[in-house]
């Protein structure tokens, strides 16, 4: 039986300018996002990620005019986070255009704003992201786009975050994040055994191997990507062709980026 997953374009925003950094850090500007965004589309993408990068550190979210662009020309589900702090954060990037909302920081500080999310748009509006670095044979949740440290097991949080109403969880390894030298496949099987909800992988891709690797070994259910696509190092027609040669279907949308 073929697993099926789904491909996502993860653009980090620092307004106005798509960024691509390493390990959440070291800023590199790479273009306008909304022509990024609207080329993916093009080329068949699952899945838009827009992620404010500086929004938490500067407690404000500065996408929704960018969400509400996006919303016009781009039809596949659009998930936004960074800086969303309260519902009413969240209704304005639902409003705006936003499928689902990605939330961290705000969610370790007031977990119960996971049950509100959830409560107010369905568990699968309600990403939980989670950035974690190995602490020796565990992973620590970190938040404020991996600068703090939270003394939380992530795995730990992660089972929580579902209890608590979390429909998705988005993985990012922040020591593998901008290295693109593969993902951190044995996070990902520790959270995809913990949970029973789509787990999404971020943070390492470089290769399509990456990719295989970390849905069949790692048991991801969506595979996020931004530097590999930034700079066109591969193509998603390559990608559906390469998991396809390894029995993994991937959720196809060209056909309605052709009409």
């Amino acid at each position: 039986m073929m697993k099926k997953v789904r491909l996502i374009a993860r653009l980090d925003i620092k307004a106005p300018n798509l960024i691509k950094g390493i390990n959440l850090e070291g800023v590199r500007v790479v273009g306008d996002p909304h022509a990024f965004a609207k080329r993916y589309f093009q080329q068949g993408i699952d899945e838009i990620l827009y992620m404010d990068s500086v929004a938490t550190l500067y407690g404000r979210n500065n996408l929704t005019e960018l969400v509400s662009k996006t919303a016009n020309d781009i039809f596949v589900p659009m998930t936004v986070g960074g800086g969303l702090r309260s519902l009413a954060d969240v209704d304005d990037v639902m409003r705006a255009g936003a499928d689902k909302v990605s939330i961290n920081s705000a969610a370790i500080r007031r977990p119960e704003l996971l049950r509100e999310v959830a409560m107010r748009y369905g568990s699968q509006a309600m990403v939980l992201s989670v950035e974690a670095k190995r602490r020796g044979d565990h992973w620590e949740a970190y938040i404020d786009n991996g600068r703090e440290k939270t003394g939380l097991d992530a795995i730990a949080w992660i089972r929580q975050a579902v209890d608590m109403g979390a429909g998705e969880i988005l993985v990012t390894a922040v020591d593998k994040e901008g290295m693109r030298k593969g993902f951190d496949v044995e996070l990902m099987r520790k959270v995809t055994e913990a949970v029973d909800v789509p787990v999404i992988a971020s943070g390492g891709m470089g290769s399509l191997q990456d990719a295989a690797d970390v849905i069949l070994n790692g048991g991801a259910d969506a595979v996020a990507m931004a530097h590999v696509l930034h700079f066109n190092n591969i193509t998603l027609a390559d990608l559906r062709s390469y998991l396809g040669d390894r029995q993994i279907e991937v959720t196809n949308h060209g056909d309605i980026a052709s009409v």
